[in-house]
């Protein structure tokens, strides 16, 4: 097949392929094809709704929005700032994190399984003392729980205000159980199961949620100071600003907005579904690997 490389086709498939590298990386199409192309059993089925959310393009909003939210845990923020170089980094944090959601989601169940252990030994090593003074370590259930339900639950959001098919009752709790799925492999003991009980989970934290230096400084980063290129920080404020307003109002204020994002808050909803009928405009033109038949996981 012919690729356009002119005109408005040229220049969307173009924008497709510069978006598909900087969030999956330079190999970005080896990956896509060993992902949707291997054959092999899966851990969900095709019509299963963590298939729909995590391939929607309401995902880049709830991805920011996640880690918005996940900063206000003072231990699980500490271990992020001191482990993960984020701002060393981004791009290939970003990369990491979205090939392991990929791989979860829509690959064999062996790949899958591979990736879970490898962010398990991760975990392993990742430990430390918050500025306050307090033990963490990125194994413990206890923060797992939290990074997976607040993770769960801005995916979940972003998709019923800015996804292509929103999802119905049925298709929220699948969702959240599916995650589960996930979340269990990764060391969390009782994930929740439903939305009632995801929503309760994140009530739950609310005690132990607050901001800190650590949190300010990565809400300046992520929306204030991103590092990408002048001619995209326009339209990146809009997603940035969709982001921030999924939040809980509670987890705004704590966050401490940026001047910038809070003088586009009234405008979020139509910014962010701008962006996102943008970013399938874009993404649809980069062709997708086939995948085989779906084969269910043995019992």
């Amino acid at each position: 097949m012919t690729l356009p490389t002119h005109g408005v086709p040229g220049l969307r498939r173009r924008a497709g392929e510069a978006l598909l590298h900087r969030v999956a990386g330079p190999t970005a199409h080896e990956k896509r094809a060993r992902i949707h192309g291997t054959p092999g059993p899966r851990w969900f089925a095709p019509e299963r709704p963590v298939r729909v959310v995590h391939g929607d393009a309401s995902m880049y909003i709830g991805g920011l929005a996640a880690l918005l939210l996940q900063s206000l845990h003072p231990e699980a923020m500490a271990a992020v700032a001191a482990h993960s170089g984020f701002q060393g980094d981004p791009w290939g944090r970003l990369q990491r994190t979205s090939t392991f959601l990929a791989v979860t989601t829509f690959g064999t169940s062996e790949d899958a399984e591979h990736a879970v252990q490898r962010v398990r030994r991760v975990h392993e090593q990742v430990a430390g003392t918050s500025p306050d003074g307090v033990p963490y370590r990125a194994s413990d259930p206890h923060l797992l729980t939290w990074v997976h339900a607040a993770e769960g639950y801005c995916f979940l959001r972003a998709h019923q205000r800015y996804g292509r098919h929103p999802l119905d009752r049925e298709g929220l709790d699948g969702y959240v159980a599916d995650m589960a799925h996930v979340a269990r492999r990764l060391g969390v003991t009782r994930p929740p199961e439903t939305r009632d009980e995801l929503v309760k989970c994140l009530v739950h934290y609310r005690p132990e949620l607050r901001a800190t230096a650590e949190s300010r400084a990565t809400a300046r980063y992520l929306l204030a100071h991103p590092p990408l290129p002048r001619p995209v920080l326009l339209p990146y404020s809009l997603l940035a600003a969709a982001a921030a307003e999924l939040l809980p109002p509670w987890a705004r204020s704590a966050i401490d907005l940026p001047l910038a994002t809070r003088l586009l808050l009234p405008v979020a909803r139509p910014g962010g579904r701008a962006i996102t009928a943008a970013i399938r405009w874009a993404t649809t033109a980069v062709p997708v690997e086939e995948a085989p038949p779906y084969v269910p996981p043995s019992p």
